[in-house]
């Protein structure tokens, strides 16, 4: 296997260069207008497929609004110990044409769960691949951002397996990853992820010396946990989210290519419409 090396400075100064990279102006003014919702805000990071393609128009953009603490974010106590025990809050936004969901993140949390502790891969995942902070509050949330995203692609390396190349590490971890969750995506989208950039995978992974702790019992935990918290997810996010099956809908439809009709009363009740609609696009393999 090919020998990553560098520094944490190093790779410090390579994620602040590319998390700086100027974003759409219809990404920023979406991401100014949420973080504007929430007291506290800190920063509103941008990723996702929207980001690697370029792709804004009829899409629906993926951000995270990072907070200072959850009681301070919110109005509503009820949502902020909802957001406490099952992080994150997930909330749907609209404005100027523009369709976004974003997901709610204390700093205390965004840290925790971007280490190789976590219980579950779905922050340290998406942190470990290119994001753009399309909003922040000061340098000092920056300076967040950049240690959090060090820190994932830290933790993805380290628990991935050996492999002949770094890129293939890469791969092999986002592989990983995706079977640590229920995903609409198609069989090949981890490789596609590394395969978008890899220039960028070298230099980050480069910059990386990752502890060898690849486990198959820890990877088998974070499969079971992963896959449950995503029910859980689903469930909660009937809360917060209007119009949540539809969306589900719409995101199996097009990562999978299989056609979901919805009937009037899963739009009613979400959450009994989400959970029925799940055992079914198990069966047809829309998500894994």
């Amino acid at each position: 296997m090919l020998q990553a090396c560098g520094s944490d400075e190093q790779l410090a100064a390579l994620i602040a260069a590319e998390i700086t990279q100027a974003s759409d102006p219809r990404v920023t003014a979406a991401a100014a207008a949420i973080a504007a919702q929430h007291p506290g805000a800190r920063a509103v990071v941008f990723y996702g497929s929207c980001l690697r393609t370029g792709d804004i128009d009829g899409q629906m953009l993926d951000f995270y609004l990072i907070v200072r603490d959850y009681p301070t974010a919110y109005e509503r106590r009820w949502l902020a110990a909802a957001n406490r025990l099952i992080p994150p809050n997930v909330f749907p936004f609209e404005q100027n044409g523009v369709a976004a969901k974003y997901a709610v993140l204390s700093e205390a949390d965004l840290y925790r769960l971007t280490g190789a502790e976590a219980s579950t891969v779905s922050v340290w995942a998406r942190f470990a691949q290119p994001v753009r902070i399309a909003w922040s509050a000061d340098a000092e949330a920056e300076a967040l951002i950049v240690r959090a995203i060090g820190r994932s692609a830290q933790t993805l390396l380290s628990l991935a397996p050996s492999a002949p190349t770094l890129l293939d590490r890469w791969r092999a971890g986002f592989t990983l990853t995706y079977g640590a969750e229920l995903r609409a995506e198609r069989g090949d989208r981890p490789g596609s992820i590394v395969d978008h950039d890899p220039a960028r995978y070298e230099r980050v992974g480069r910059a990386i010396a990752p502890a060898p702790l690849f486990s198959e019992a820890r990877w088998r935990r974070l499969r079971r946990t992963g896959k449950l918290l995503t029910l859980v997810r689903l469930a909660k996010a009937s809360l917060t989210f209007a119009g949540g099956v539809d969306y589900l809908a719409w995101k199996v439809s097009r990562h999978a290519g299989t056609a979901i009709a919805l009937k009037p009363w899963q739009r009613r009740w979400p959450l009994l419409g989400g959970l029925i609609l799940l055992p079914q696009l198990l069966r047809k393999g829309a998500v894994r």
